[in-house]
Formats: structure tokens, C-alpha cells, sequence
């Protein structure tokens, strides 16, 4: 069995606990020993790395990912991609989000009906590198719902299957029953670019709701739901939809909800691409004026003072921020972490531990994930530097001296640099 021992690192262990100095000893993929003092565990042939005392932190964890979106500027232009080449695409970007320190990604739709899956059983089988990842099915909408870019006088796709009434969509959660997806994502709510359904609009029915969420209970699925309106927030929560996305325009009866369901449900709020279409779209036609007139700026601002009220409230605020358009390209999804500090009233440890120990409960593996503890999964990172003096460290992939996924490296630390010594034979 392979062993590496960190030692000399300053270790946040993602729990919300102080940072200490310390050693840990991984064993094969999962995490040994942790030791609150440097010097104090035997290397026992383990590959030993000096961290120099650089940070040692949990892998992150992308709370709302797209790993086959593909930086486009439009809806319409997901669907023009032929499926072979957005497969390599797809696999592409799995591996720049391991390659910014996303150990595991929570996709919240995929652009295709059998992406996400292809890609997550492609890295489970070691056949491409990327992060622990749990697949999504495309976006379950209505006709006219955000992800319709149909047109009367030809044909065009995007991200979205359109169903229309109970039957339809439980027909095609079943479908994606049938391909393996982890999760089932229907639009409740629309958004403020799309002008037949706005954010604060919820346009699926009750019946609509109910019958995915129906399909995905019956079989141990979890359903996420693209819910921007208070009434689609609260129509989910009714019938157990544990993933809540956005939820800018929550209410108080809304958010006391949540508050209610804060043990099992997670709130993503993705103002990463609120905040980027509101003020840094200009160069995609989207100018501060356009913005404005759309609604982006108020969205952000309402979005943000519900955050701090729902974070007040205990509820399991995550990041993740729709990143794969444009202006808000896959890789930079760690800048959600400044968002949250600058905006949501998260200090940085907050905001790791929502990043790491929140996230491996979102994966479904409590306690086993996002956590430097034994018994754990080795998924670590080196960091040059301390993100509880500045978050913004993790945008930087530079500043990754190492990644460590399942015990082995995806990056390995530089020997001279980091001070590695081989295991002796």
C-alpha cells in the first residue's frame, strides 16, 4: 500500500477548527494519522513531503458544476456542438477543474442527455483524470422555460429536455433513471436574460414538480431544482427537492423553509454569474446599462442580503457559481469564495468549510470527504500561501503546490522545491 506523510504543514482541516501546525500520514487513499505537531509521526516508508509550511487543506468541492458547458455566449451555441467533440470537450474541462484544486464537482445539468455520465464513469474507470463527480441529467423545462431556445422555423438546442405536463416529465426522469444519472435537475423558475420567464416567474406546476421528484424519491435519487422565485423555492421544498439553486428571490416564508429543511437540504445561490453578467459582460454586449435594464445588478444585491439571512439561519449556503459562459469561464470557480467573504457576510473560514466539509455532505459522503481527519479520504491540497489571510489564493492554480486526489497525486510537489524525500526501497 502507497503512503505519502505531509509534514511541516499549517493544516486547516476544513472542520472550522483553528488552523494548527501538524503532520499527516496517508495510507493508500484514505488518511491514516494527523498529528497536532511537526516531527511526531515516523515515515514508516512512507514518501515524505516537507510542506515548508506552506497550508494543507481538503480538495475542494464545486457545488453547482457544468462540466460540459463550454464557455459560450449564448444558449443556442450549447447545441451546436456535435456530441463527439463536446464529449472531448467535456472531459477537458473535468480536468481544469482538478487542475484548480476541485477534487469533486456536484453537476447541476448537463448539456447533453449522457455527458455528465460518459465523463463520470470515464474518470471512475482512470480512463481520463478529473474530480469525483456526480452526473446530472440536462435541465427538465417547460416550453417557453429557460432552456427553450426553440424556434417555429428551425431546429435548435440547448441544455434542456422541454416537457410539458406531469406525464412528460416523469417520462423523461425516467429516462435518466435509465442512463444512470445522480441527479435529476428540473426549472421551476425562469431567469431574468430569458423574457417569457423571468426569475421571479415560476413556471412549472405543482404536478410537474412533484412527478420528477416523485421518480427520483422512488429510486434514491436526489433532485436539484434551478429555483430563482420564492414560490418555486417553496414548491420544492414540498416535495423534498434537496438541491436549491439560486434562490435570489426568496421570501420570508420561503426562507423559513429552508430553515426548516436546513438538515437536508443545500442552498446554492451561484451569484458568481449574477455578479459577472451584472458587471463584466460588457464585452458580450451585456454593458452595465443592459444589465440593469435585465434586472442583474438588483438580483445580485437581493440575492446577497438573503444569503446572510439564510447563513444566519443555519442554513448550508454553498459555492458554486454557474461558471462555464463567457464571461464566467469553467476555472475560475474559486473566486465564489471571495464572492461569499465580500458579499455574504462569510469569514474565510466559513467560506472553507463550506467548500470542503459542506461539500463532501453535498457528495454524499459525510464525514469522509472535505475533512483532514482519520479515516478520511486522502483528497488534499498544498496551498502556497494562507487563504484565511486572503481567500483569493485559491483562484490561483499556480499557487497549488500539490493535489491529491483518492492518495495519489493528479499534481505532484515539486521534489526540490518541496523537500521530498522517496521512501527508502
Amino acid at each position: 500500500m502507497s503512503a505519502t506523510l505531509f509534514t511541516n504543514a499549517k493544516i486547516i482541516d476544513g472542520s472550522g477548527a483553528a488552523g494548527f501546525q501538524g503532520d499527516v500520514l496517508v495510507a493508500g487513499n484514505r488518511i491514516k494519522t494527523v498529528a497536532k505537531e511537526t516531527g511526531a509521526l515516523s515515515p514508516d516508508g512512507a514518501d515524505v513531503v516537507d510542506c515548508a509550511g506552506a497550508t494543507l487543506m481538503p480538495g475542494m468541492v464545486c457545488a453547482h458544476c457544468h462540466t460540459s458547458f463550454a464557455n459560450t455566449s449564448t444558449l443556442e451555441a450549447l447545441g451546436e456542438i456535435p456530441t463527439e467533440e463536446h464529449t472531448l470537450l467535456s472531459a477537458r474541462n473535468a480536468k481544469t477543474y482538478l487542475d484548480h484544486g476541485f477534487t469533486s464537482v456536484n453537476s447541476m445539468a448537463s448539456a447533453k442527455s449522457r455527458l455528465d455520465i460518459v465523463i463520470r464513469n470515464a474518470i471512475n474507470a482512470g480512463d481520463i483524470p478529473g474530480p469525483r463527480m456526480l452526473a446530472a441529467s440536462p435541465e427538465l423545462t417547460v416550453s417557453s422555460g429557460l432552456g427553450d431556445v426553440r424556434l417555429l422555423h428551425m431546429k435548435r438546442d440547448s441544455f434542456a429536455i422541454i416537457c410539458d405536463g406531469a406525464d412528460e416529465f416523469r417520462r423523461e426522469a425516467r429516462v435518466m433513471v435509465r442512463e444512470g444519472v445522480d441527479t435529476l435537475k428540473i426549472n421551476p423558475s425562469g431567469d431574468e436574460f430569458v423574457p417569457h420567464a423571468k426569475a421571479e416567474h415560476t413556471v412549472m406546476t405543482e404536478d410537474e414538480i412533484a412527478a420528477v421528484a416523485d421518480v427520483g424519491h422512488a429510486v434514491g435519487l436526489r433532485i436539484a431544482a434551478h429555483a430563482r422565485s420564492a414560490k418555486s423555492i417553496k414548491l420544492s421544498l414540498k416535495h423534498g427537492v434537496q438541491m436549491i439553486n439560486h434562490a435570489t428571490f426568496a421570501d420570508e416564508e420561503a426562507r423559513d423553509m429552508l430553515e426548516e429543511a436546513k438538515d437536508w437540504c443545500f442552498v446554492m445561490p451561484t451569484l458568481g454569474i449574477t455578479y459577472a453578467t451584472a458587471y463584466e459582460a460588457a464585452d458580450w454586449g451585456i454593458t452595465e446599462e443592459v444589465a440593469e435594464q435585465i434586472g442583474m445588478p438588483r438580483e445580485f444585491r437581493v440575492g446577497s442580503e438573503n444569503m446572510k439571512d439564510l447563513k444566519k439561519r443555519g442554513v448550508r449556503v454553498l459555492p458554486g457559481g454557474d461558471y462555464g459562459f463567457a464571461w464566467n469561464p469553467t476555472g475560475k470557480d474559486a473566486r465564489d469564495l471571495a464572492h461569499m467573504v465580500e458579499h455574504m457576510d462569510f469569514t474565510p473560514m466559513e467560506a472553507l468549510v463550506s467548500i470542503t466539509k459542506w461539500g463532501g455532505e453535498l457528495m454524499m459522503l459525510p464525514g469522509e470527504l472535505g475533512l483532514i481527519k482519520e479515516g478520511a479520504l486522502a483528497d488534499l491540497l498544498i496551498v502556497d500561501g494562507d487563504p484565511l489571510k486572503d481567500i483569493a489564493v485559491l483562484q490561483d492554480p499556480d499557487k497549488l503546490r500539490a493535489i491529491m486526489k483518492d492518495g495519489s497525486f493528479h499534481k505532484a510537489p515539486d521534489r526540490h522545491a518541496a523537500g521530498v524525500r522517496q521512501a527508502a526501497e
